[in-house]
């Protein structure tokens, strides 16, 4: 059955290229998963909040190497991608931000964060969102980004409202934990808004410019 529209974004616009580092500020880079990186990738995943909001656990260094080998396979199919977030400094993983569920054909993913207890309240979390909403949506062309969580999760509903995902509504009983079914909120960002964002910037700017 043929489709009436092309997609919005074609086959290839994430494998054709390596997946990049990106820069979040003079302290925090996001960079691709590495196989160094399986003993903190255990440590994350052993924390109960991230086990509770994440619903999985890994069980030693074999597990991790199989999801940070995973991330790759997943950038080539074009379905998922993610993060580490280090510090510049000693390039340790202190979070992840990625994309899942990616649609080429809708040009729309959803994100994913978490960050480390000892890194936490700090605003990284909100940082690395920040700086991987611009590259995708100026970079990649992505229209829509989205992301679900808990009503229960206060955090991840305080970092997506400051990284300005609005609000759109609540999908009721939709998320299953190990407590049972969850009520979610459904956040998100619009390419056009992120782009009246910036026009809007600079004209302030313009306006504090001396004449």
């Amino acid at each position: 059955m043929p489709l009436l529209i092309e997609p919005a974004l074609p086959t290839g616009t994430f494998r054709s290229v390596r997946q990049p580092c990106l820069i979040v500020d003079d302290r925090l880079v996001l960079r691709p998963w590495c196989v160094d990186d399986a003993e903190d990738v255990v440590s994350a995943f052993a924390c109960p909040a991230i086990q509770r909001w994440h619903v999985r656990c890994i069980d030693g260094a074999d597990e991790a190497h199989e999801w940070i080998a995973g991330w790759e396979q997943r950038w080539t199919d074009e379905t998922d991608a993610s993060w580490a977030v280090v510090d510049a400094r000693e390039d340790r993983p202190i979070g992840q931000v990625g994309l899942r569920a990616i649609s080429l054909f809708e040009a729309s993913a959803q994100l994913s964060y978490w960050v480390l207890p000892a890194a936490r309240g700090a605003g990284i979390a909100g940082g690395a969102v920040a700086a991987l909403t611009r590259w995708a949506f100026e970079t990649v062309r992505l229209n829509r980004l989205f992301l679900l969580h808990s009503t229960a999760n206060a955090a991840s509903c305080r970092v997506a409202g400051k990284a300005g995902y609005a609000l759109e509504g609540t999908l009721r009983s939709s998320m299953l934990h190990a407590d049972g079914w969850h009520d979610v909120h459904l956040h998100a960002r619009l390419r056009s808004e992120s782009a009246s964002s910036a026009t809007g910037r600079a004209e302030a700017e313009r306006g504090r410019s001396p004449h």
